[in-house]
């Protein structure tokens, strides 16, 4: 029996990314980087509470937020999170988020 081959497995193009996934999506320039902060944000702090190996529950109580907000913040829908709040939340647990500016 003969095995099905993907035609994709065999295209070999490949578009260069900018390092930026949401620009590559075409978003807007500056929406993109926030949207990247966002998700980077997002990441440390999933990061975070998983060393910590609270149960949802115990971080919505360290994070001052409910546990489907913490099952939302897990499951990476950035779009349910502004970068203000994703902040504040890094704070409340004792993560030291800062902004830096370059030209």
């Amino acid at each position: 029996m003969k095995q099905k081959i993907d035609p994709r497995a065999a295209d070999t193009r490949r578009t260069k990314s900018s390092g930026n996934v949401f620009l590559d999506l075409g978003f807007e320039p500056a929406e993109a980087k926030v949207m990247a902060l966002r998700a980077q944000v997002m990441i440390h702090l999933e990061m975070y509470l998983k060393s910590q190996g609270w149960t949802q529950a115990e971080a919505a109580e360290q994070l001052g937020v409910s546990q489907p907000r913490v099952s939302r913040l897990l499951k990476g829908q950035w779009q349910d999170f502004s970068l203000d709040m994703l902040l504040t939340l890094a704070a409340r647990v004792g993560l030291e988020p800062h902004v830096s500016l370059a030209a």
